[in-house]
């Protein structure tokens, strides 16, 4: 999610809340303790040199339990970081504190901002040489089809019961169709 998009929604809430992707909700007495624009360039696996510019929002809990973010402050902090930072409309990035800093992407499901889980993936995977992955197909979502031959003759074609084409250059009836 962008942070335009953001910014559109939060004068349509009445309550600003976080819910990551297992349903648990990051507490009500949450803080915004930062937002800021990151900048990263790295090297990938393959060589290739990267850029990737993101919003973040840092998400804290505190002891202060009736403390509640509503959505016309956090839209003032979102354009205070915009005027004072020059922060770009980029993808945000949340970080929120679990067994270790977590990192999020951001969606909206109509009600709560959800903190979707991130992974790692390889940039390069036609410079790396891992194999792609094959598709798993399990043996009973397979259709039966029936296989297709060629038989000599109508006869025998007729009592294999299978879609065969009859060859008439094929000079013995014992072939076999499935």
């Amino acid at each position: 999610m962008k942070l335009s998009q953001v910014k559109a929604l939060l004068p349509t809430l009445d309550n600003v809340t976080f819910k990551l992707e297992n349903g648990a909700f990051v507490p009500e007495h949450f803080h915004v303790t930062e937002i800021g624009m990151v900048t990263k360039n790295f090297i990938d696996c393959g060589g290739t040199i990267r850029q990737e510019k993101m919003v973040n929002f840092q998400l804290w809990n505190a002891n202060d339990l009736e403390h509640r973010l509503k959505p016309i402050k956090l839209l003032n902090i979102i354009e205070l970081s915009e005027k004072q930072l020059n922060i770009e409309d980029a993808e945000i990035e949340v970080e929120y504190q679990s067994n270790t800093i977590g990192k999020y992407g951001l969606a909206f499901d109509g009600v709560n901002f959800i903190l979707q889980n991130k992974t790692t993936a390889c940039l390069a995977n036609d410079k790396c040489g891992i194999p792609q992955e094959k598709q798993k197909v399990n043996l009973s979502d397979l259709t039966t089809q029936s296989a297709c031959c060629t038989v000599s003759s109508e006869n025998v074609k007729n009592n294999c019961g299978c879609n065969a084409n009859v060859d008439d250059t094929v000079s013995s009836d014992k072939n076999v169709c499935c």
